[in-house]
């Protein structure tokens, strides 16, 4: 055998035994440099030439940090070949992306063929800023990415890496590098890539576990999992007997409700009662059941089962009490340190940013109390000039965490506050207007319960939310004579989730004023 044969990947092109043009995708916390240092190692320890390049990108704003290596047989004495610094599209052999919507990048920009290019991927979500920020849900679809990628590259390997790698220990850039040797599309023997990770000489146990479980995956690529339908709901829980019969009280009421309803009924009740009480989760169930005294069930219950999700939403509001209690869980700080991976004789210093304005702050005062002030403007402007602006925490301290824990315990004096009875009268007005409109338009009522998505967060958000609403109720109910008033009440929905200045929003009203 030759040695240029000898060098030839089982699976790969017949390309492959020239230059290997080899690409990475990856953000900012999951070892892309680290796993370019390897593959460069490991190129070299093998006899070949390779080099290895980078251009950061903004974090996941204008796309991931891109890696590049490419590399060449090279005996010694010979020239040394000239490489590229940046990949080509319809030139790169090898793609690897460290989270599913930089798979798809990497096909947009054409780095990806049919002819040529074996796609690496990991398929787990880190959401990208531009998701993030649209006001609903921007989420951009991995399944559509998963479709084009079987389309787009001659070969398509994809698992979750991520979770493979932290169930054993380690962070992605150890598991895709298993894949990368389980593909077997370069011409390397698996103990060269192990070696190339013990020289590394960190974190190496972890990382070859990570590895070994990774090569499996891509070595020995598993058939298509059976779907698993959702498991349902439980309703045991535990506590003082006492409680324990209030709620299972609560729970039967649900269990008589229709199946689609209380399909959405019982975690919105358990939503609302984690957010202040019992007494509070029967309020929650007794205006569902105002709902469904008008609801029907030649529509299939329609109106109902969209009212107990959005108005268990309406009722577990942010404010000041809730999002400090939020901060102050256990399993939160469990959680953050499972994410970053904290071992035992680590210090974790966690810093959380609060920005009330003054109406938050307002908020918590009695209602009336509140009322007057929020009505003078000399106070409200006061109240900002102390308090609107950005504030640290360090809750790994006892004082920051003592002063929020104090605040998320305040569930007591939550009912007596100005901003309880604002969302109480606020969410009493949404249902009326919404029930007033089921004798004549059914549809309209539905669309109507509906526009409560745009409401949500805190402070500006919530503001900025709230203002939307109440544009997009009123512009509605100024058609509602008409027989498409549910279809535009939809489109104006949608408008008003689609960015965060609300100008779609605007373009839509515009729409409608020229013919209302």
């Amino acid at each position: 055998m030759s040695l240029q044969e000898a060098l030839t990947p089982r699976d790969a092109d017949p390309r492959l035994s020239g230059i290997i043009k080899l690409a990475i995708l990856a953000v900012g916390g999951q070892g892309g440099g680290v796993l370019t240092g390897w593959i460069e190692d490991l190129a070299r320890s093998q006899g070949y030439a390779a080099q290895a390049t980078s251009v950061a990108g903004v974090s996941q704003r204008t796309g991931a940090t891109v890696y590049y290596v490419e590399m060449a047989p090279h005996r010694p004495g010979d020239p040394f070949p000239v490489f590229s610094l940046m990949p080509a599209p319809g030139d790169v052999d090898i793609m690897i992306a460290a989270e599913m919507m930089e798979a798809g990048r990497s096909i947009i920009r054409g780095f990806v063929t049919p002819d040529r290019t074996t796609l690496i991927a990991s398929s787990h979500r880190a959401l990208a800023v531009s998701e993030k920020m649209v006001p609903g849900d921007g989420i951009a679809s991995s399944d559509e990415v998963l479709a084009a990628a079987e389309i787009a590259a001659r070969r398509f390997i994809a698992a979750d890496f991520d979770a493979l790698a932290v169930r054993n220990g380690s962070v992605i850039s150890a598991s895709l590098f298993g894949a990368l040797a389980g593909a077997g599309v370069l011409p390397f023997p698996r103990e060269a890539f192990e070696a190339a990770i013990r020289a590394s000489g960190k974190g190496v146990e972890g990382s070859l576990r990570a590895f070994a479980a990774a090569f499996d995956v891509a070595a020995n690529p598993a058939p298509d999992a059976p779907v698993v339908p959702p498991a349902t709901v439980a309703t045991a829980v535990s506590g003082p007997a006492r409680l324990v019969a209030e709620w299972n009280r609560l729970a039967a009421r649900v269990s008589a409700l229709p199946e689609t309803v209380a399909e959405l009924a019982l975690p919105g009740l358990r939503k609302v009662v984690e957010f202040q009480d019992l007494a509070y989760g029967a309020e929650y169930l007794d205006r569902l059941a105002k709902v469904q005294a008008v609801d029907r069930a030649d529509k299939g219950w329609v109106l109902s089962r969209e009212a107990a999700k959005y108005i268990a939403n309406a009722m577990a509001y942010d404010d000041i009490i809730r999002v400090a209690d939020l901060k102050t869980r256990a399993r939160r700080f469990d959680r953050i340190k499972g994410e970053m991976r904290v071992k035992d004789g680590n210090v974790l210093q966690l810093t959380e940013f609060f920005h009330p304005r003054a109406e938050e702050i307002v908020g918590m005062f009695p209602a009336r109390l509140g009322a007057r002030v929020e009505a003078d403007p000399k106070w409200m402007a006061r109240l900002t000039r102390w308090f609107d602006k950005g504030r640290r925490l360090r809750t790994d301290s006892l004082r920051a965490f003592l002063m929020l824990h104090v605040l998320g315990g305040l569930k007591g004096w939550r009912r007596r506050t100005l901003r309880h009875a604002q969302e109480q009268a606020h969410l009493a007005r949404w249902l009326e207007t919404a029930l007033a409109e089921v004798p004549r338009n059914y549809d309209l009522a539905v669309e109507l319960i509906r526009c409560r998505r745009l409401i949500k967060g805190y402070s500006d958000t919530h503001a900025r939310g709230l203002s939307k609403f109440d544009r997009v109720i009123a512009v509605t109910l100024s058609i509602a004579a008409r027989d498409d008033a549910p279809d535009w009440c939809r489109r104006l929905r949608e408008a008003a989730l689609k960015d965060e200045e609300g100008k779609a929003l605007d373009g839509a009203i515009r729409t409608v004023e020229s013919f209302a």
